[in-house]
């Protein structure tokens, strides 16, 4: 069956902090069922726009639906968020953080810890289950995070940079878990800088600059735009030298 109904839509987007312009005139969906990459350099709007979406920041101008409206956590959207900046409890148990989330996400606390321990069973974590979370590295923090994100299978996920400091073993590990979600049908929002991974998962793709959309739609038509050329040598082609973006991605 064709993927061909939005689920999310994003109609002439404008977002300023101040003085500054930080989408200019932005618009584009996302089709129900489909992988969407959402690329661009530090600084480009892709975390500006994901932020808009849902909620937390009020767009300057335009629209960001979900399912044909504003999103609320009311909404009924089953949604799934791995934000950039990670956000557990470091200070508890790595179940006890992961049946707090599960118990916000509508399951009980039988059904949240079970889905848990098998879900750390799976990312080699369950001899950690009773660790507190600020005693894990960082790569064991983040599979908490994303086994957060993951939990009652949600229909949209969003999952901002998920392989950030991942070995090739564990960033495979995560490749499958998304692969699945995508086999039963979700969404997914997929941020990053590794563009084998938006040739392995990706439907779609829009790379931004500046705020504004440099490239849009499936990867063979980018591809076919720039001449075939790589998706890393688009990539190089549309932000030209790296070190003029370098800081953080406020955006």
């Amino acid at each position: 069956m064709p993927k061909t109904e939005p689920l999310v839509t994003i109609d002439h987007f404008k977002m300023t902090f101040g003085n500054q312009t930080v989408i200019e005139d932005l618009s584009f969906d996302i089709k129900r069922g489909e992988t969407f990459g959402l690329l661009g350099a530090n600084g480009s709007g892709k975390t500006t726009t994901i932020r808009a979406l849902l909620g937390i920041y009020q767009p300057t101008n335009g629209s960001l639906l979900i399912d044909g409206q504003p999103y609320a956590v009311d909404s009924g959207v089953q949604l799934g968020y791995l934000p950039e900046e990670r956000g557990l409890y470091k200070k508890e148990s790595v179940i006890t953080v992961m049946i707090y989330f599960g118990r916000l996400k509508g399951m009980s606390r039988a059904d949240a810890e079970e889905w848990s321990m098998k879900y750390l069973e799976r990312v080699g974590l369950a001899d950690k289950a009773k660790t507190q979370l600020d005693k894990l590295s960082g790569g064991m923090q983040q599979k908490v995070q994303l086994g957060v994100t993951i939990m009652n299978n949600p229909s949209l996920l969003i999952l901002d940079e998920p392989t950030k400091g991942f070995d090739p073993v564990n960033r495979r590990l995560l490749m499958n878990i998304i692969e699945e979600h995508q086999a039963a049908g979700a969404t997914v929002i997929f941020v990053t800088h590794q563009m084998e991974e938006v040739e392995r998962l990706c439907d779609r793709i829009i790379l931004l600059k500046d705020g504004k959309a440099s490239a849009y739609g499936t990867i063979a038509d980018v591809k076919k735009k720039f001449n075939g050329a790589s998706l890393d040598d688009i990539f190089v082609t549309i932000y030209g030298d790296p070190t003029e973006h370098e800081g953080v991605d406020h955006a």
